[in-house]
């Protein structure tokens, strides 16, 4: 299959950006002028020749065609320049001849390593397995672009030449090495945003209260060491710091340029910084994308323009950045949090306030802040693999309201999630399950958020509701280590809190277990006979700080204990100063025990719980059990996902990937379209999904052979183009026996069809299904998410109840039975109100094959299991519908896209 190059843009390894596209006639001159250009060597070494026609080159590779060959150009500048030009030509229907050429000003860029990696794209799609390429022994860069690649080179000497041979496919070890890749060019580019070495202010202005103003003190409060200068038309001098007229008359070009004057100068100032040098702009105008369509295209011109110099954006319409490591506050909120270990992105500038003023609020220090606004550029992905490699970062909370692109961003956050937390808020609505609401399972999608819950647990991404919440569980994860288990250990000094604490506790899936009797006579040596040694741990309300301590560090001690809470409610004599002592010393033995300390600090107000807060050294501090108890419950999960979720696992036993791909292939040449019932079988049979016996009858007379054919009770369903609810419709009958009454139920069912408005083509005869819990199992497919695999009680009450739990495919065994667990009607599967437990495991063995068959297959756009029989000896596909449509073509890899 021969496929268009696209245009993508790409980032290289110093976090500037290059336009990568097809070549076209049209750019024989600019051809011409990179070949013109290059060294002496750089000439010997590509064409073995000083002397070379070079325009003889550039007309015969400025109209290469798809059969001979195909050819890239690298692109950057304003005006535009070819920096670096690469194609292939055809040698054999199979082998084809790469070459590259790379201006003398952007070598040891990356550049050639991006374009083999656009090249073999396209030489896959065009049938060609094996790349050559001849060249002289002394031509070691090219050598190494290719071991770079991670393609599996063959290097064979030959007199004064040296062949190299190379698979065209992008194999796995070469996307590792493009993955690479993309992380430092990512970490290079977020670098000149939040280590910049030198900042110029561009729309400050000397107005009390403007933002460019704001921003001016924020830097100067901060102490920023770098140099710092402010651009002003007619001030010499601004705040105390050196003015300049234009960035033009900057001495050295600055690193970072902070943009602050109108939404219409933005444009010509951002061209200017791109002429001088500037390495990455954060634009804190509004009026682009928010505001409509000009705005849009006025964004698209700004985004134009960085792209053309190499610059990084953040923004526009941002609230700006800081980084507490290097005293950087270019943002204009009016609070300023101390230094941490947190990093917190926001897209929204409101938010990104709250974050700041809730940090500082808190004393939770931050490591860095970055508002992305309306993301034309730099996104929560690039910031993931940024603060993935920062030393200065543990934890990472995120404030989202939308994906650029969803899959990738699951793909970074779970190599980062593996390392680090990562919290995040998602407001809105999925538009993912929206677009595929014609079957059951895409309209169960669709009425919730269930595709960002899935991805989020995919990724291993905590979920939080509010910035509040996301910040009670960073105070957690950022001070304290992760919970083995979910075993839960609680001192208090009043009763009710305790229990409190132990309902919120069973609510959110931990355990508070009584004591064993060891740990017991350890606490009762120093608590009163009227305390409580079980668990909770009632001290009573005489408790003193030294009881905290001691009661505190006997549960640190005690190995059926995984986490630990202590509770403080003021009485008449002991001081929460002495008692936040004596938890900061008894922290020492829990952190020794590798468990989580956490202090609930209740009836004080906001300033006396922050006091605390702080005076815990590393413990954090909640107003309420529950708030405690919610947060404990996110990092649980999120130690137990470190633990297993990460875990590869095997494809299902019994299944036939080229058989399904065979029935794909055949609906795909017909248009595609939902799948008949016979060739649903046929897809399902392939992965080993149990199904009832079914026959497919043109006629009523035929309903009627088939019917005495398989002997008793049988279902007779109608097959009718476009009928999504056939029981609505009148096309479903179940129980009929004997020849006579199934056709004579045909008939019926075929009128009732036509009266709905649909034109019955047939019918499907069953087997009637043994007896059991009607369930549901169903795919949607999307461009940007990939395969969502839902589970659900099923039947025609599926929608009505919206009982849904969902994963990103393929589901591993321990994740089929998550979703089961975590379903409200899962006590229909395991015996409720005596009746018998179902087979759960084969049910859990349908939704595995189900996810793999739709991972292996992106074509599979739609998918209904619905209803599923799940009874005491397994568990039956009663009715299944597919819907097989063509993918989307993938994007070109690497780019900024992805």
């Amino acid at each position: 299959m021969t496929i268009a190059p696209a245009t993508v843009d790409v980032a290289l390894r110093d976090g500037a950006t290059v336009r990568v596209r097809p070549m076209v006639a049209g750019d024989e001159q600019a051809l011409r002028d990179l070949l013109d250009g290059l060294s002496i060597e750089s000439r010997w070494l590509r064409f073995f020749s000083a002397g070379a026609d070079l325009h003889r080159v550039a007309a015969y590779m400025a109209t290469l065609e798809p059969g001979r060959g195909r050819g890239l150009v690298a692109v950057a500048g304003d005006p535009e320049r070819i920096v670096a030009h690469a194609a292939y030509i055809r040698e054999t229907p199979d082998r084809a001849e790469v070459a590259f050429e790379v201006a003398d000003d952007w070598q040891g860029r990356g550049v050639a390593t991006v374009l083999l990696a656009h090249l073999s794209e396209l030489a896959t799609a065009d049938g060609i397995d094996t790349f050559t390429a001849v060249v002289l022994p002394d031509n070691h860069r090219m050598i190494q672009v290719f071991r770079d690649s991670g393609f599996a080179v063959d290097v064979r000497p030959h007199a004064n030449e040296l062949e190299v041979e190379l698979p065209a496919q992008l194999g796995d070890e070469a996307r590792a090495r493009f993955e690479d890749r993309d992380r430092v060019a990512a970490a290079a580019a977020v670098s000149h945003v939040l280590r910049p070495a030198s900042v110029a202010l561009i729309g400050v202005s000397k107005r009390e209260g403007s933002v460019g103003a704001a921003v001016l003190h924020n830097l100067i409060a901060a102490g920023y060491g770098g140099r710092l200068c402010v651009v002003h038309p007619r001030e010499d001098v601004v705040g105390g710091v050196r003015a300049h007229r234009t960035i033009g008359e900057v001495p050295e070009p600055p690193e970072l340029a902070v943009i602050a004057v109108p939404a219409e100068a933005v444009v010509d100032v951002a061209r200017q910084c791109g002429a001088v040098g500037v390495r990455a702009l954060v634009v804190l105008s509004a009026g682009f994308a928010e505001v409509g369509a000009r705005g849009r295209d006025r964004q698209a011109e700004l985004l134009s323009v960085c792209r053309a110099s190499g610059m990084r954006l953040v923004g526009p319409n941002c609230l700006g950045v800081l980084n507490t490591e290097v005293a950087l506050n270019a943002t204009f909120a009016p609070a300023a949090p101390p230094p941490g270990n947190v990093a917190f992105a926001s897209q929204s500038g409101a938010f990104g306030i709250a974050a700041i003023a809730e940090a500082a609020r808190r004393r939770l220090g931050l490591s860095s802040f970055v508002s992305t606004g309306n993301k034309a550029d730099l996104s929560g992905n690039d910031l993931l693999r940024f603060w993935e490699a920062d030393e200065a970062t543990e934890v990472i909370g995120l404030y989202l309201e939308s994906f650029g692109n969803p899959r990738r961003f699951g793909q970074v956050a779970r190599r980062v999630a593996a390392a680090k937390p990562v919290i995040a808020v998602k407001s809105g609505r999925s538009a993912a399950g929206s677009r595929a609401a014609t079957s059951h399972t895409g309209a169960l999608l669709a009425a919730s958020d269930a595709t960002v819950d899935a991805l989020f647990r995919h990724a291993g991404v905590i979920r939080t509701a509010t910035v509040g919440e996301l910040f009670d569980v960073a105070a957690l994860l950022a001070g304290q280590p992760l919970p083995a288990g979910g075993r839960v250990g609680v001192v208090t000094n009043a009763g009710g809190p305790g229990i409190a604490c132990a309902d919120a506790c069973e609510a959110a899936g931990l355990r508070v277990e009584p004591l064993p009797t060891k740990t017991r006579r350890r606490l009762g040596r120093h608590l009163p006979r009227e305390a409580t040694t079980t668990n909770p741990v009632d001290m009573i309300a005489s408790a003193s700080a030294d009881d905290y301590r001691r009661s505190l560090e006997a549960l640190a001690a005690d190995p059926s204990v995984d986490s630990v809470v202590a509770i403080f409610i003021p009485p008449l004599v002991t001081q929460a100063r002495d008692v936040a002592d004596a938890i900061r010393t008894a922290s020492a033995a829990t952190r020794a025990a590798g468990k989580p300390l956490l202090a609930v600090w209740m009836a004080q107000d906001d300033a006396a719980l922050a006091a605390l807060a702080g005076g815990v050294g590393g413990v954090p501090a909640y107003g309420t059990p529950e708030e405690a108890i919610r947060a404990l419950a996110h990092a649980a999960n999120y130690a137990d996902w470190r633990r297993t979720g990460t875990e590869p696992h095997d494809p299902p036993a019994g299944i036939a990937p080229d058989r399904a791909a065979a029935t794909i292939a055949q609906v795909l040449a017909e248009g595609g379209g939902w799948l008949v019932p016979d060739r649903v079988a046929e897809l399902l049979d392939a992965y080993g999904i149990p199904q009832v016996a079914a026959t497919v009858a043109a006629t009523p007379a035929a309903v009627a052979r088939c019917a005495a054919e398989l002997g008793g009770e049988v279902a007779i369903k109608a097959i009718a183009p476009g009928l999504l609810h056939k029981s609505d419709a009148g096309g479903v009958r179940l129980g009929i026996d004997g020849a006579a009454a199934a056709g004579r139920a045909a008939r019926e069912i075929a009128a009732a069809v036509r009266r709905t408005g649909h034109q019955p083509l047939g019918f499907l005869v069953q087997a009637m299904a043994p007896e059991g819990v009607e369930m549901l199992v169903g795919v949607t497919s999307d461009p940007d998410w990939g395969p969502v695999v839902a589970c659900a009680a099923g039947g025609t009450a599926v929608e009505l109840l919206g009982d849904v739990q969902s994963r990103l495919a393929p589901v591993s065994p321990r994740d089929a039975s998550e979703m089961l667990r975590a379903l409200r009607t899962f006590p229909l599967l395991d015996g409720y109100r005596g009746a018998p437990r179902a087979a759960v495991a084969a049910l859990e063995d349908i939704i595995v094959r189900v996810s793999a068959l739709a991972a292996t297959h992106p074509e599979i756009a739609e998918l209904d299991c619905n209803p599923i029989l799940v009874g005491t000896g397994g568990a039956t596909v009663v009715d299944a519908r597919v819907r097989i449509a063509a993918p989307r073509p993938p994007r070109p890899y690497p780019s900024l896209d992805r």
